[in-house]
């Protein structure tokens, strides 16, 4: 294949995946490499109904994943809180670039602050994670379930249907909307998605073209900190949709990672924290697995599975 010849590039149609597929190009073209965007629909691009009613893990990827093996395409850009932990053979993470920030957000008219959030009030999210870490929070809050994109939740919220949303920052920062964010919730308590903020970009194992390249794109310490939350989710049989939160970050070396479960209710929430050499960022996140294992997070997931 010719250095010139495009790659091409497989993204799913929504603004906030097109802005990361067109990010990730623009990282490549400035190092002079042609890329070809490829939009494809995925199951995940429903609009009704809770997103863990649409089936089970990798909603989001699995169809453009197979355009990857297909040879349809040659580099998929996802959102890493979306790409389910089972290897697909074949297939290679071959970079994270730069982590964006993870932290969830308030959005909300009335409230710049979420212990300011009048009883009751009516909080949007399509997250289980969140859900139960708002309810562990504050029992008193009615969180209602939302789909669709970023635009639709946030008209739903204009329209009076909910009280606030909570949202990923990186997101909203990333469609031009960080004016809409009300508060930076903190992480000691709403723990990220593993993977949120980050973006990993997948090609076929056998493909060193398209791997040279993208490898350019990868940022070492932001990949060994999902690496370890990665590992985490994957020792804990979690999946995409189980409320485990993983936030791991490097600083001098040194990966330190925080991890929770919580039960879907939000009434039991365990927790582990684990620091060491971020190049053994998989055996950390399996050592954070196995203390919160050791602790019940087995019973707590399967709850989740059943609700």
């Amino acid at each position: 294949m010719d250095r010139l010849q495009p790659l091409r590039l497989g993204t799913r149609a929504s603004a906030l995946a097109r802005w990361q597929a067109d990010w990730v190009a623009g990282l490549l073209i400035r190092q002079g490499v042609a890329v070809e965007t490829v939009p494809i629909t995925t199951k995940g691009d429903v609009r009704d109904g809770p997103i863990g009613a649409i089936g089970s893990q990798g909603v989001f990827t699995k169809e453009i994943q197979a355009a990857l093996l297909d040879d349809r395409i040659d580099l998929a850009v996802h959102s890493l809180k979306d790409l389910p932990t089972v290897p697909v053979p074949g297939l290679v993470l071959a970079a994270v670039p730069p982590r964006a920030t993870a932290d969830d957000v308030l959005v909300s008219h009335g409230a710049g602050d979420f212990d300011a959030l009048p009883a009751r009030a009516r909080v949007g999210t399509g997250s289980t994670r969140r859900r139960a870490q708002l309810l562990y929070r504050r029992r008193d809050l009615q969180v209602l379930d939302i789909r669709g994109n970023v635009d639709t939740r946030l008209r739903l919220l204009d329209e009076g249907r909910y009280d606030a949303l909570v949202l990923a920052a990186a997101g909203l920062q990333r469609l031009g909307l960080a004016s809409r964010i009300g508060q930076l919730l903190p992480t000691t308590w709403m723990v990220p998605a593993v993977g949120q903020g980050a973006l990993g970009v997948e090609v076929r194992a056998d493909d060193m073209r398209s791997r040279a390249f993208v490898q350019r794109l990868d940022d070492e310490d932001s990949h060994r900190a999902v690496l370890a939350e990665r590992a985490l989710l994957a020792n804990l049989q979690g999946g995409c949709l189980a409320p485990v939160g993983a936030f791991g970050r490097v600083t001098h070396g040194l990966l330190h990672l925080d991890a929770c479960v919580l039960d879907p209710q939000g009434t039991r929430r365990l927790a582990a924290h684990v620091t060491g050499p971020s190049q053994d960022a998989e055996q950390l996140g399996r050592r954070a697995a196995d203390e919160l294992l050791r602790q019940g997070a087995a019973d707590l997931i399967t709850a989740a599975r059943g609700a």
